[in-house]
C-alpha cells in the first residue's frame, strides 16, 4: 500500500478538483451567474477562486508528488502528498465561508507543497551525483 499512497493521493486530488468544478456549477445556478461571467454574488466568486486556486496549485503540486515518490520515498512523498489535500479541503471550506479565513489551510498545503519539491530537488540532485560518482566502465578506460 505505501507505494500506491502517491497514486491515491493523486486520485483523491482529482476528485476534489471536479468537487470544485461541481461547486461552481451549483453556485453559478444558485446565484443566476450565467457562463461566461466569472462576477455577480461574492458567493459564487468565491467558489470560483477556490476552483482556480485550486487547479493553480494541483498543477505545481502533482509532478512535486511525482518526482518525490520517485526520487525519494512514495511513503514520504504520499504522506506530505495527504498533508497538501488536507490542507486545500481546510482551504477550500474556509474560503467558501468567508475569503478571510482561508490563510491557515493555504499556508498547511504550500508547506506540504515546499517539503515535496525540497524532497524531488534533494533526491534528483542525490541522483545525479550518484551518476557523476560512477567509476568509468572497465572498457571505456582502456581505449
Amino acid at each position: 500500500m505505501t507505494s500506491q499512497l502517491p497514486a491515491v493521493v493523486t486520485l483523491l486530488t482529482l476528485l476534489l478538483m471536479f468537487a470544485t468544478v461541481w461547486m461552481v456549477g451549483r453556485a453559478r445556478e444558485r446565484y443566476g451567474i450565467k457562463a461566461p461571467s466569472i462576477s455577480g454574488d461574492p458567493a459564487f466568486e468565491r467558489a470560483w477562486r477556490v476552483q482556480m486556486n485550486t487547479l493553480e496549485n494541483a498543477t505545481m503540486f502533482i509532478p512535486a508528488l511525482w518526482l518525490a515518490a520517485q526520487y525519494v520515498d512514495p511513503l514520504w512523498a504520499g504522506i506530505a502528498g495527504m498533508v497538501w489535500l488536507l490542507g486545500r479541503v481546510w482551504y477550500a471550506l474556509a474560503y467558501l465561508r468567508d475569503a478571510t479565513r482561508r490563510g491557515p489551510g493555504y499556508m498547511v498545503s504550500m508547506l506540504a507543497w515546499a517539503m515535496l519539491m525540497l524532497m524531488a530537488a534533494g533526491g534528483i540532485g542525490m541522483a545525479i551525483m550518484e551518476n557523476n560518482a560512477t567509476p568509468p566502465d572497465e572498457a571505456a578506460s582502456t581505449l
